[in-house]
């Protein structure tokens, strides 16, 4: 390598030798750098689609490549977010291809210390065998004399991941089994 070509290497040289004086852009620029392609260049597909952590519905722009979500980032056509979103929204590409997601049930027995896979019918069979006797356990038909017919043995905290329908529906469920305790964490 030439001295030349060596001191074209360093930023310092090429602020102070070429049309960038003040080093904010090919000063700063390393061939790396140059070479860089944005996560969305080679899309498919972008789909439209709303943040679904909270309660704020920003739009977020899916970008889609071979049938696979590749990136998720703020949409600049939203009103409500004009292409911002929050550590949570901007994150959102875990929910769909993230390494830590979970594809299958995992259970730990009481007083158990290791997590063990369930197939997902005997999993629901647990889950309603328990719903059944917490609701027996815990109904009341009266309190003070006054007419409740309601359940205190269990309760929903719905996720913020869920879209307004699954809430409404929870909700609906949940109201029908006699529980009273009902709450979201979008609106929390």
């Amino acid at each position: 390598m030439t001295v030349r070509n060596w001191l074209e290497c360093w930023p310092a040289y090429r602020q102070l030798t070429g049309p960038d004086a003040l080093g904010r852009g090919s000063a700063a620029r390393s061939k790396k750098t140059a070479a860089l392609r944005p996560r969305t260049a080679d899309a498919d597909r972008v789909v439209k689609s709303i943040c679904p952590y909270c309660a704020v519905g920003c739009g977020q722009q899916v970008f889609v490549r071979n049938g696979t979500v590749t990136q998720i980032e703020g949409d600049p056509d939203s009103p409500v977010s004009r292409g911002r979103l929050c550590p949570k929204g901007s994150a959102s590409l875990q929910l769909t291809t993230g390494d830590a997601r979970e594809h299958q049930v995992l259970y730990r027995r009481p007083h158990g210390q290791e997590w063990e896979s369930l197939d997902l019918d005997t999993a629901m069979d647990m889950i309603a065998d328990r719903v059944i006797s917490a609701r027996r356990a815990g109904w009341q038909w009266e309190v003070d004399g006054k007419r409740t017919r309601r359940t205190m043995g269990f309760a929903s905290l719905g996720g913020a991941t869920l879209d307004n329908e699954e809430n409404y529906l929870i909700k609906k469920l949940f109201a029908a089994m006699g529980a009273i305790q009902i709450e979201n964490q979008a609106r929390i």
